[in-house]
């Protein structure tokens, strides 16, 4: 191989290489990150519950409450109920999201569980539309963005797709008097009369494939070397031995 060519071909190798390792690296950052994310929440979602005030409190000072345990006393206003798509076990259905206010006059929007698609129409499930003053312990869960595949919601037919927390107190108090928390709480299960909505909902299992992904990046790398040992020393293990 000529000089030239060896020094392009070294000088692209080691481009190569050193992005392969950054990105490596980059992943190990992200282990540590999201070993350091799992623990958070499990250390939150078993936990002593704090108070609903508490919790706002924190989303206040700009600090994420998410996955601490809330429990919250008050009264559910089943007639503002509004349905969020889902899938649960492989049974289409909906989240139930319903507000409740508490004595001293906060609301929040407690997503109560899941209700397959037959039993969405409250008068289907009326033992679980429990009156009086509940209590309901909950898992705080932050407003979601849409995602790009994501279709509308569609607040005229009381079919949400996305959690839009502003759109859906609007929706609920349409005269905009009503403040509510800066978040849902998803109910813990529980023994709701009648088995509907059914609490629990909340997935916890955070995908952490990081570490495969550091050792696929090293081992190109790896693999990078040796193929650039073998174009390099190849012209030179054919060459006829000198007479």
């Amino acid at each position: 191989m000529q000089t030239k060519g060896l020094v392009g071909l070294t000088a692209a190798t080691l481009a190569a290489f050193a992005l392969l390792v950054g990105l490596g690296l980059w992943q190990l950052q992200r282990l540590h990150w999201k070993e350091g994310l799992i623990a958070e929440i499990e250390a939150r979602t078993k936990g002593a519950p704090i108070t609903l005030k508490d919790a706002i409190a924190l989303a206040r000072e700009g600090r994420d409450p998410s996955y601490y345990r809330v429990r919250v006393e008050g009264r559910f206003d089943h007639a503002k109920e509004q349905y969020l798509y889902a899938i649960s076990d492989g049974t289409v259905g909906w989240y139930v999201i319903t507000p409740l206010q508490t004595e001293t006059g906060d609301t929040v929007l407690i997503d109560r569980g899941f209700v397959p698609d037959a039993l969405r129409n409250p008068s289907s499930r009326a033992p679980g539309q429990v009156g009086g003053v509940v209590g309901v312990t909950g898992l705080v869960r932050s407003p979601e963005i849409q995602g790009s595949f994501i279709p509308d919601n569609e607040p005229q037919a009381n079919r949400w797709f996305w959690r839009d927390l502003q759109a859906m107190a609007g929706s609920m108090f349409p005269d905009r008097t009503m403040e509510v928390a800066p978040f849902f709480l998803e109910a813990e299960k529980s023994d709701v009369p009648g088995g509907w909505p059914a609490g629990g909902q909340t997935r916890l299992e955070l995908p952490n494939n990081h570490l495969q992904y550091a050792i696929t990046w090293f081992l190109l790398a790896a693999a990078l070397l040796v193929i650039y040992g073998i174009m390099v020393w190849s012209p030179y293990r054919q060459r006829p031995p000198s007479q």
